[in-house]
């Protein structure tokens, strides 16, 4: 059986999983479409809570970014997980105790107004639309490759299965579809890995194997690699900084409060029965997502060593172009590997300097993809892979169509323009709301603003700047009022949003520069996708300054943050 019709099987055996699992668990009430009933068992929350987290950036683009850019390329690494501890011990437990549907809907309450509730919806909307951005640009890489046709044919049809299966089971269907997108996705990424290290160190382990020296010598794998950039023009791979220090920091911190803040995480919490069953679920996604973070480095490393091996087989002879190998030639169908013979001589040059430079486009997207076709491992393996990719792109793509969803029917819809609207009523704007939003993010991936971890990363600043502060003082502040609230929201995500669009252009529009900025023109050499740490200082601080000129908080107030905060056997506010 050849690789196409084996990544049909193997793909295709895979969705009619995800779909049977979410017609079999299709969402029949609110309850069901927003929080799954709130009874989902705390290991199986934990492991829908990884596949939700280990987006199509961290299992396609995270390691692709790390394969470029080296050392500096660990501010992923750092900001996502370090913001997950955030995240399970300062902000789910509290929230799931709170014992509501929605970040908003808590933001309204806690704020004691309907303007802060609009306000905290319009922030999510604009973070969960530019996350689903990256989803859906690993959503057309991965199809492309897998049908073998273009990027914006792939993410049509990767749209499709989206709407179908998020719309019909809500968060009850994503949550068990998450499950069994988990189990495909990990053992996609980690049994590669695992062939790949054989092959270059004979370790089995890839996090050992990274550190081993090569097969049949005594040269370590990362001195090879440091090596081999080097000769072809690039920075050394395990020293470079990602520009400068200070950037460095505030891109991890914005990474890291940015987590704390995306709600399509946050509404994972609801689905658990108590707030302790919230803090085990927690624990569990933290082991569940060490195994795919913890092996990401080393298959960014051992992918980077293949590729430029591949490119240049015998040091300093450049590979022939009638030489190029099937893989090659699979990912120029794509469009996103090309090459311009520049100077006519019959070979594919790769090098920093662009003026020499040959291949003309490397997208960082294809890296783990492409991997286990430049390691020539069996086709059951590169069929595994595509699979893994299109799961992760898939399952968090569902997570933030739900997010959005329920944020205009629950908190717009429901909560402000329409009380009395029926259930069955506030469900369908849900379905509606949701198949809305995958157009839009279909559209804007068709043109999307670089590599999908970067995206992603532009989002988690932006909820750094907006949603993060607003949780974390209406969570241990008594003090905090409504206007100081929105004006801090409002500040922090304007302020990050203006940095972005001065040093990127403007965004989404056809023909414009989105990498437009320069560094010496940056606030202290702070790139935009770091920015929301400082539109996070922002917010903090307009929101505390305007609380000292406001009337304070109205005593019901205070008892609702006493009743999140105080531990009771009850666990959860509001009588329920």
């Amino acid at each position: 059986m050849d690789l196409q019709q084996l990544s049909f099987l193997v793909v295709g055996a895979t969705f009619c999983l995800y779909v049977g699992i979410a017609f079999w668990t299709r969402a029949r009430s609110t309850r069901d479409f927003y929080v799954a009933g709130e009874h989902v068992h705390p290991i199986l929350n934990g492991m829908a809570t990884a596949a939700d987290w280990m987006s199509a950036a961290s299992f396609i683009s995270m390691a692709g970014m790390i394969a470029f850019m080296g050392y500096g390329g660990s501010v992923f690494l750092m900001g996502w997980t370090g913001g997950y501890v955030i995240l399970a011990m300062l902000i789910a437990p509290y929230l799931r105790k709170y014992g509501k549907f929605t970040v908003p809907e808590f933001i309204g309450d806690r704020y004691y107004s309907k303007a802060a509730r609009a306000v905290a919806v319009l922030c999510l909307v604009v973070c969960s639309v530019t996350y689903v951005i990256g989803q859906m640009k690993g959503v057309g890489v991965a199809f492309s490759r897998f049908l073998e046709v273009d990027y914006e044919t792939g993410l049509l049809v990767g749209m499709c299965i989206v709407l179908f299966y998020a719309v019909l089971g809500g968060m009850k269907g994503i949550t068990y579809t998450q499950i069994a997108q988990y189990c495909v996705l990990i053992a996609a990424y980690t049994i590669p890995a695992i062939f790949i290290s054989l092959q270059l160190t004979g370790n089995p382990v890839p996090q050992l194997g990274l550190g081993s020296t090569l097969q049949g010598s005594d040269v370590y794998l990362l001195d090879k690699l440091d090596q081999v950039v080097t000769e072809l023009g690039f920075r050394e791979y395990t020293t470079d900084v990602r520009l400068s220090g200070l950037n460095m920091f505030a891109f991890t911190l914005s990474l890291m409060i940015g987590t704390a803040g995306l709600p399509h995480v946050i509404i994972r919490f609801f689905t658990v029965r108590s707030v302790q069953a919230a803090r085990s679920s927690a624990g569990w996604a933290l082991v569940f997502i060490a195994l795919l973070y913890s092996t990401a480095p080393a298959v960014a490393g051992m992918a980077r060593l293949n590729f430029i091996q591949t490119l240049e087989p015998v040091p300093g002879q450049h590979l022939p172009v009638e030489e190029r190998p099937q893989w090659f030639r699979n990912w120029e169908k794509t469009g996103l590997l090309a090459f311009q013979d520049k100077n006519q001589d019959g070979r594919i040059q790769y090098h920093a300097d662009v003026t020499r430079n040959e291949m003309t486009v490397v997208d960082r997207d294809i890296m783990v993809l492409a991997n286990p076709e430049i390691a020539r491992l069996p086709n059951w393996i590169i069929a595994l892979v595509a699979a893994g990719g299109l799961a992760a792109a898939l399952s968090t793509a569902a997570g933030l169509l739900l997010a959005i969803s329920s944020a205009v029917s629950h908190d717009l819809l429901k909560g402000i323009f329409r009380p009395a609207i029926s259930e069955k009523q506030e469900l369908l704007a849900s379905r509606i709301a949701m198949a809305c939003a995958v157009l839009g993010a279909g559209y804007l991936g068709l043109r999307p603003p670089g590599f999908a971890a970067g995206t992603v990363a532009l989002a988690f600043g932006l909820a750094a700047a907006s949603i993060f502060p607003a949780l974390i003082m209406g969570i241990f502040s008594f003090s905090v009022t409504r206007e100081g609230a929105i004006a801090g929201m409002l500040s922090g995500i304007g302020v990050t949003l203006l940095y972005v669009f001065q040093h990127k252009g403007i965004m989404f529009i056809p023909g414009t520069a989105f990498l437009g900025g320069t560094p010496p023109n940056w606030f202290f050499g702070i790139e935009p996708n770091a920015f929301g740490a400082v539109g996070a200082l922002v917010n903090f601080v307009v929101t505390f300054s305007v609380s000292r000129f406001s009337a304070p908080p109205p005593n019901e107030v205070r008892h609702l943050v006493e009743s999140i905060r105080v531990p009771t056997r009850a666990g959860i506010a509001h009588g329920r």
